[in-house]
C-alpha cells in the first residue's frame, strides 16, 4: 500500500472558516499521480466528517502541486470553532494519509 505521505507534502493555511491545502511532489515524475489521484472527490470523502462546503482544486504543474480551496470546514475558523482539531495543517495531514492506487 502506497500513501499519499510517500510521494507528497503538504501546507495549509486558514482564513476564518475556509481552508487551502496544497500537496506538492517531492519529484516531478509524480505529479501526474497527484493529478489522476487526488481529486475533489477524494478530498470531500477524507473530509466527510467535517461536512465540507465546495471544494476548488487547481493544478500548478510548473509546482508540481495542486492546490484545494475548502470552504466552510473549520467549524466558523479556528478562533470561532471549540474544536481542538480545527487548524488546517490537522487536516492536511488527514489529506496526507490518503491511499494512493499502484502505479
Amino acid at each position: 500500500m502506497n500513501l499519499l505521505h510517500q510521494i507528497a507534502h503538504a501546507r495549509a493555511g486558514d482564513k476564518g472558516n475556509r481552508l487551502n491545502i496544497s500537496v506538492i511532489a517531492y519529484a516531478p515524475q509524480d505529479y501526474p499521480t497527484l493529478v489522476e489521484q487526488v481529486t475533489v472527490d477524494r478530498i470531500r470523502a477524507a473530509l466527510a466528517y467535517r461536512n465540507p462546503g465546495p471544494i476548488k482544486r487547481y493544478e500548478l504543474p510548473n509546482l508540481g502541486a495542486l492546490n484545494f480551496v475548502i470552504d466552510d470546514v473549520l467549524d466558523g475558523g479556528v478562533n470561532a470553532s471549540l474544536n481542538l482539531d480545527g487548524h488546517g495543517k490537522c487536516l492536511s495531514y488527514r489529506i496526507l494519509a490518503m491511499d494512493l492506487d499502484q502505479a
